[in-house]
């Protein structure tokens, strides 16, 4: 639904692994993959696919110790997690803030790319895993300038987003601008969660190294709780005059700017404890992974996209979700612009969470076996018709609304559906995980993982840019009140308001893309679903990959 309560299907991801050179250059064996899971949703149901066995330490490195000699490090780890969320929770607000400014879905096309780069890490998690600086560490040398650099960004950002996101009348938002700055703190927050999530395996010893996927998901979570749902509350002023003010006042306690500038401040203090305090411990360095280097990670994941039955699933994935892209994408957004306090919808997030920690256990069992891609196949309808359903809520919500609001029960109509709608969402991406880790070659488990991961995230990111950018195209509106103008573009609309007339819809292009999306999302079930599903039946042959020593 909206971006404060749509689980991030193309959340986090694991990433390729590479041969480790530092500045004074070495020679290491390659290590293994980083199990790093996705606190939106991915965490949980990544955290159930366990990294492969580490062969037994070698004599002079450190041994495993207990939980509570390690306790430091784990909420070191926590801590690094939670300012890892509060960019992505940022990210996740300002479209609602935008649709409140009555930004175009135009605009809000375009912001979508913010959320692109935690899908396409890929591209250069090798360079984050091969190229440090000894002396410091190899995970401090991308960690601690990394870190710094988003908290002076964000500080600075401090002094210019209120201009950025205008006064919502006589000066509109800056979305170019605001859509260029949001994308560089997630590409600053991916290229952190690189680094953190490997040092993870090294800071903590094998036997409390799981605590790490715990972190992981606890504490982006809390990170976007406290960038999304935290904020939005306290920036409005409605909900900060109703439930924590004596008095009203005219804006809510805090700003955009006021947010930025105290996170800001965090994470330089943050930063500098790590880099002074912190010492990296000496590595293991298992040799399961056979990547030579840099360049040879980047041909191993062309080698593998070659393979006829990788190719095939990459073609089929990335058009699998184009069905939901309307709901998703929408849906949110839509009710904002249909009077839904965005504070009130950030707020359903919160009694979701134990349902999306919930969610991931339970349809394990059921994706467990051989046939992971069942689940998606009988989830994927039951998710379609949700989109008919979220646009008969769009429909249905000025119906109900009144003068103090809405009635608790839309709102409960509204949390139930969401639950249900997750239901099926999870049901999929649990599926699409299990299939990868199942078909995955076992010799490069981890790049080749990465990648099935990656194919898949794009295929939710690019259908939901694209309904975001269809929905003015499709919209009809008429000038009503002045003859002779129209509504067309933004300087016919311009023309009829001068004329005394006013643009009134009277087809919304978001019921039709709606339709249209359901009605493609069954043609894709029905035609390519049984191929889809027929992949799993390929022998382990086809998803080796042949290399060259």
């Amino acid at each position: 639904m909206s971006p404060a309560i749509t689980a991030k299907e193309g959340g986090r991801q694991r990433r390729a692994g590479s041969h480790h050179h530092c500045l004074d250059v070495r020679s290491e064996a390659p290590r293994a993959l980083t199990p790093c899971g996705d606190g939106l949703p991915g965490g949980e149901a990544e955290a159930l696919l366990l990294p492969p066995p580490s062969p037994p330490p070698e004599p002079g490195l450190r041994v495993a110790r207990g939980f509570r000699a390690e306790l430091g490090s784990i909420l070191l780890l926590l801590v690094l997690y939670v300012l890892q969320g509060i960019p992505l929770g940022l990210a996740g607000s300002v479209p609602l803030i935008l649709q409140s400014k009555s930004a175009s879905y135009t605009d809000q096309a375009f912001f979508s790319f913010v959320f692109w780069p935690f899908s396409l890490k890929l591209l250069w998690a090798p360079l984050v895993d091969a190229v440090y600086l000894r002396g410091f560490g190899r995970r401090k040398s991308w960690l601690v300038p990394t870190q710094y650099v988003l908290g002076f960004f964000m500080i600075y950002m401090s002094t210019q987003v209120e201009m950025l996101l205008g006064d919502g009348k006589d000066r509109g938002p800056d979305v170019v601008a605001l859509t260029v700055t949001f994308f560089l703190f997630e590409f600053l927050a991916a290229t952190q969660d690189i680094a953190v999530d490997g040092w993870a395996l090294t800071m903590l010893s094998r036997e409390n190294v799981g605590y790490a996927s715990t972190c992981n998901s606890v504490g982006q979570t809390a990170g976007y709780f406290l960038g999304n749902v935290l904020f939005l509350a306290l920036e409005s002023p409605s909900f900060c005059n109703k439930y924590l003010r004596f008095q009203p006042q005219p804006r809510g306690i805090v700003t955009l700017s006021d947010f930025l500038f105290f996170w800001g401040a965090v994470f330089l203090i943050t930063t500098t404890l790590v880099a002074l305090l912190k010492k990296e411990n000496k590595e293991l360095t298992p040799t399961k992974e056979e990547t030579k280097g840099i360049t040879d990670t980047y041909r191993l994941l062309f080698s593998i996209i070659r393979m006829p039955a990788v190719l095939t699933f990459c073609l089929l994935i990335l058009t699998a979700k184009v069905g939901f892209s309307a709901a998703d994408a929408v849906t949110g957004l839509k009710l904002v612009e249909e009077g839904v306090p965005k504070e009130h919808l950030a707020l359903l997030a919160v009694p979701m969470v134990p349902l999306q920690i919930i969610l991931p256990l339970i349809i394990s069992k059921y994706t467990a076996g051989p046939q992971p891609l069942n689940t998606f196949y009988k989830a994927m309808p039951f998710r379609l018709l949700f989109g008919l359903e979220f646009a008969f809520l769009v429909w249905w919500t000025p119906k109900v609304k009144h003068e103090a609001g809405f009635p608790v029960y839309y709102y409960a109509v509204v949390l139930l559906s969401y639950a249900l709608h997750q239901i099926t969402l999870y049901s999929m991406y649990v599926a699409i995980m299990a299939f990868n880790a199942k078909v995955s070659d076992p010799l490069i488990g981890g790049t080749y993982m990465t990648l099935l991961n990656t194919v898949s995230n794009l295929g939710g990111n690019w259908p939901s840019t694209v309904a975001l950018w269809l929905v003015d195209p499709l919209t009809v509106k008429e000038c009503a009140g002045a003859q002779d103008q129209t509504c067309r573009t933004t300087v016919a609309a311009e023309l009829c308001t001068q004329a005394g007339g006013s643009c009134v819809t009277t087809l919304d292009g978001y019921y039709v893309e709606s339709v249209i999306c359901v009605i493609l999302g069954f043609g894709w079930w029905f035609f390519l679903g049984p191929k889809f599903k027929k992949l799993q039946d390929e022998g382990q042959s086809s998803w080796k990959c042949k290399r060259t020593n």
